[in-house]
């Protein structure tokens, strides 16, 4: 498993209680956990350990097991069989409201009867936490996500993107040992969804929290995360830092979730692979023989040496640049980014090559 570098949290502050009360954070395990709903088995002996203050994100499609890893991590759901550690104690049995979590998820979850500082405070309350002292605290937990100024609102004068601010606010408030993020950013529009996901990542640096963020979309991972465990099908497919998946993925199906779309077929010889008219590097194992080569968008162009027809079945302009793909000679779909001004229509031949960059390949199927 790779080593992450944990960010360290600022130094205690006199001017936010939140800030100064915050801790280092606690290393989160799931040891060999097993989830059965009936005869379905949903996780298969997953393994995760998350350090002290990391920012880890479970990556994958709809229905991988992505938020049932995170349930279980949380005490609504009980592992079928393995272990759920906090701090390394064994907390599988022990019940939510017991784990000191803070959890936010895709709906806001607010009370529509309570003013914005009387839902962030609701969960101090019920902790017994003086009136007075929930009030300093949620004052403060506002402030963090920006939103002192609409204390005295109700929800529902509230946009999408300030009520999932406060909910981030109740969830960090009760100062827990873990933040756990269930694709709290899915319900909102992108620009608003950019700008909350790069405030949470700026509120866990500051805080030192250890997260677990579940989420779809590998643009969110790789912006956010310290680490990022990529899931399918109830299994941990590979984990490592955003810059190791995105430049060395293990399988296609994790090349697939972070940005690597073009699987072209070519042959290695010695550390090199033979992939249309050029001669490339590998990255990583170079398994002799026939392989698939694992390419990036932006290591497509039109033209250069080594160029093969081939014929465009898609061109979208996505503002400063365009997404186009390409039907080779020999089959292979492959994706380009390229400059906005260089257009192309469907129907169109043209010719592509790869830029000499070390690629990674794997043994054909």
């Amino acid at each position: 498993m790779t080593t992450a570098s944990v960010p360290q949290p600022l130094p205690r502050t006199a001017d936010n209680q939140l800030l100064a009360d915050a801790g280092a954070g606690t290393r989160v395990e799931l040891r060999a956990v097993v989830k059965e709903f009936g005869a379905t088995r949903v996780l298969h002996g997953v393994d995760l350990d998350v350090a002290p203050g990391e920012f880890v994100s479970l990556l994958g499609p709809s229905g991988c097991g992505k938020t049932t890893a995170l349930r279980v991590l949380a005490g609504l759901e009980h592992a079928t069989a393995g272990v759920v550690a906090f701090g390394g104690v064994d907390v599988s049995r022990v019940p939510t409201d017991k784990r000191d979590i803070g959890m936010v998820f895709q709906a806001y979850s607010l009370f529509p009867h309570l003013r914005v500082l009387d839902n962030v405070a609701f969960g101090l309350r019920r902790r017994g936490v003086a009136a007075s002292a929930a009030r300093r605290r949620s004052g403060d937990g506002l402030d963090l996500v920006g939103l002192g100024h609409l204390a005295d609102r109700y929800p529902h004068q509230l946009s999408g993107g300030q009520q999932q601010r406060v909910a981030l606010a109740r969830a960090l408030v009760t100062e827990p040992r873990v933040l756990l993020l269930d694709e709290p950013l899915s319900a909102l529009d992108a620009k608003v969804r950019v700008q909350l996901r790069d405030e949470i990542r700026r509120i866990q640096l500051r805080l030192g929290m250890t997260t677990v963020f579940v989420t779809h979309d590998q643009e969110e991972a790789l912006a956010v995360s310290d680490r990022i465990a990529v899931m399918d099908a109830g299994r941990i497919e590979q984990i490592g830092t955003p810059e190791a998946l995105y430049l060395a993925p293990a399988t296609p199906r994790v090349a697939a979730f972070v940005g690597i779309s073009s699987v072209i077929p070519g042959t290695v010889v010695g550390d090199l692979v033979r992939v249309w008219g050029t001669t490339l590097p590998v990255q990583g194992d170079a398994p002799a023989g026939a392989v698939d080569v694992l390419v990036r968008p932006e290591n497509v162009r039109f033209g250069g040496e080594g160029a093969v027809p081939g014929i465009v079945e898609e061109s979208t302009f996505l503002g400063s640049f365009r997404r186009t793909l390409v039907r080779t000679e020999d089959g292979a779909l492959v994706q380009l980014q390229h400059d906005a001004h260089a257009r192309v229509e469907y129907g169109d031949r043209v010719e592509v090559s790869l830029r000499a960059q070390p690629v990674t390949v794997r043994t054909r199927a």
